[in-house]
């Protein structure tokens, strides 16, 4: 059985950090493990707050949709925005960065893809006429669910 849920916010510092915890609180109602719940969290707060620093940057602001899917097994993540797309249609690589620099030398970011891509079991993106959609796809052992 699936279990589904979905809910929009404007695309705010604050919104964007309330609604992403309104969606996790609601997972781990629905079972999602502490841990797991957490990790979702990191991946989603990452991939939310680029859509509020980057896809609707220097835009009126817009509105963010997530959809959350969830069987005993897996978590799938959908959000979406009207913001710009990626450049070149293509998600960022999140590639390890070298931390074996003095501190003036540490960049500033680039480390929220990696995360999100080392968090989620898969990660895929794509642009159509209602803009960008972002699917994240999260490995789940239900608390509640009985072995096979």
């Amino acid at each position: 059985m699936v279990d589904s849920f979905s809910c929009s916010f404007t695309a705010t510092e604050l919104d964007a950090r309330t609604g992403v915890q309104d969606v996790v609180n609601r997972l781990r109602e629905m079972g999602v493990p502490e841990a797991r719940a957490d990790e979702v969290q990191i991946a989603l707060t990452e991939a939310v707050n680029n859509v509020v620093e980057h896809a609707y940057a220097g835009m009126d602001v817009g509105d963010v949709r997530i959809r959350c899917n969830l069987d005993p097994e897996q978590l799938w993540i959908s959000i979406g925005d009207a913001g710009v797309p990626f450049k070149d249609g293509q998600l960022p690589a999140g590639t390890r960065q070298d931390l074996n620099v003095s501190l003036e030398e540490l960049p500033e970011g680039g480390f929220g893809w990696l995360l999100i891509r080392e968090l989620a079991t898969d990660v895929q993106y794509e642009r159509n006429d209602a803009g960008n959609n972002l699917s994240l796809r999260f490995e789940i052992q239900m608390r509640n669910a009985k072995p096979a």
